[in-house]
């Protein structure tokens, strides 16, 4: 049988409490019995002190008053009454059942009880057992008498019984209360845990919908969060594979079921051999394009594991978002684009990996041509600000809702949903650039005005280069602002 994480708290804090309570318990009886002995030779004491007031009062030992309010006091406390002289003679004795022997009392043991301050403690050799005595002495003229008083120690014994009684009746119930506010606790305290394990089974079915309540602001509340947290990423992760699942589908089914439609129409002769070239050339381009997406998936998967190694060093952005511009000549001419390029600079040197900066260029600006209309506008701008270099491609058209923009960035989110623009994409090309930024420790965003148009923003750092000598010797700070000694890393994984 499976020992539930309830049932173990609960154990383990009964073990501990009743460990607790049995040295409670330990160190309760050992005060509580000092401090019954300590009240037991005192009154003894204040008895003894008393016989002796009496004993002076009537100036004699023998007087039968006396004699009868030692045996009225002795019957009333009750105690053990012995009247003694110094020599340890036996003058008087009431409540004693046994024999006494005083004269087994030594010297020593005589003056000790003599003494002007009394005596309170144990004795042996007057009564047949050691036992606590209170002593007090009194002086009639030049005789010395001695009164000892015991038997108190029953009394004691019984208030002890009566008080350990009364505190194992307490401990029991206090125990019994602390159990049930354990259990209750504990149960309360893992009721999120069966909520997350409730959770992860309906998890590991395939359903994401289930969040765990946060109540609170304890640890256990912040783990609840952080359950919640993982479950939307969970949930977002499965709808964002569900969403690619179906437009790579798509992206596979139309150019596959185009080729195999046009093979089979030249195998079979329903196609002219003088209209075979052309329906070649459009088996040719949808092969291309199936290669595109694979090439596509692949290296997301290599983003994503860090297979990918940049290979860092200066470059011209410049230069990078020129070439980007070359490659889409045709794009943007079939589509009547007016194109604006805006640079603060010429040259804008930043430090990254080229290769992997012109990727970037490309999806966005391969994002910007797709989704303008027919004879919009196309603007680009870089400059440079706070030791960065500051790349933003503008394009015109409907722009981005405002529901899609933050997940603009996400894995195979596509804002099309109907496909009626973004025929050929797979979701992924902004993806890829973010990673590539991100490895880059620049920034990227997205602003939108609806209706009008879309901002794709990145940043990179500048390449600062060390001044050389002959900028040190002549007082210039060289063409950039880095100072460091140490040479700049060529590469960074």
């Amino acid at each position: 049988m499976r020992s539930r994480l309830s049932t173990k708290y609960v154990a383990e804090t009964f073990f501990i409490i009743v460990i607790s309570f049995v040295g409670l318990a330990a160190v309760y009886y050992g005060m509580v019995s000092q401090y019954t002995q300590e009240r037991q030779l005192d009154q003894m004491s204040g008895i003894a002190e008393h016989v002796c007031e009496v004993v002076r009062e009537e100036n004699a030992a023998a007087q039968p008053r006396l004699l009868d309010m030692m045996e009225l006091l002795s019957e009333s406390v009750p105690c053990k009454l012995v009247l003694m002289d110094a020599n340890g003679r036996l003058l008087l004795s009431t409540g004693v059942s046994e024999t006494l022997s005083p004269e087994a009392l030594g010297s020593d043991t005589l003056l000790l009880l003599g003494a002007d301050a009394g005596y309170k403690g144990q004795l042996t050799g007057l009564f047949s057992q050691p036992e606590q005595v209170a002593a007090r002495s009194v002086s009639l003229g030049d005789r010395k008498l001695i009164v000892v008083v015991s038997g108190l120690q029953n009394a004691a014994e019984s208030t002890m019984d009566a008080l350990m009684r009364i505190f194992t009746t307490a401990s029991y119930g206090a125990l019994l209360v602390m159990l049930l506010a354990v259990y209750f606790t504990a149960n309360r305290m893992t009721r999120p845990l069966k909520s997350m394990s409730y959770a992860a089974r309906r998890f590991g079915q395939g359903h994401f919908d289930v969040r765990v309540r946060v109540v609170g602001d304890d640890e256990m509340a912040e783990l609840a969060m952080a359950f919640n947290n993982m479950a939307d990423s969970l949930d977002k992760n499965e709808q964002m594979r569900a969403s690619f699942i179906a437009n790579v589908s798509h992206d596979l089914k139309t150019p596959m079921t185009t080729i195999s439609g046009f093979v089979d129409g030249i195998l079979d002769g329903t196609i002219p051999p003088e209209l075979q070239p052309h329906y070649l050339q459009l088996v040719s381009d949808e092969t291309r394009r199936l290669s595109r997406l694979v090439n596509t998936l692949l290296d997301l998967a290599k983003f994503e594991s860090d297979e990918v190694e940049l290979k860092m060093g200066p470059f011209d952005l410049c230069e990078t978002v020129r070439q980007v511009l070359i490659s889409f000549e045709k794009n943007i001419g079939d589509k009547g684009l007016s194109l604006d390029l805006s640079m603060g600079d010429e040259t804008i040197m930043a430090r990254g990996d080229a290769d992997a900066i012109h990727r970037v260029v490309y999806n966005i600006v391969d994002n910007a041509v797709k989704f303008v209309p027919q004879g919009g506008e196309l603007r680009i701008e870089l400059d440079k600000k706070d030791r960065q270099a500051v790349c933003s491609i503008c394009n015109s058209g409907e722009g981005v809702p405002a529901a899609d923009l933050p997940h603009l960035f996400d894995r195979f989110y596509k804002t099309d949903k109907s496909r009626s623009l973004d025929r050929r994409g797979s979701g992924l090309g902004l993806y890829i650039a973010k990673t590539i930024i991100d490895r880059h420790g620049g920034s990227i965003k997205a602003d939108s005005v609806p209706g009008e148009s879309c901002t794709i923003t990145f940043t990179l750092p500048l390449y600062q280069q060390r001044p050389t000598v002959a900028d040190i010797v002549s007082g210039k700070p060289g063409r950039a602002e880095r100072t460091e000694e140490q040479p700049e890393p060529e590469e960074t994984p």
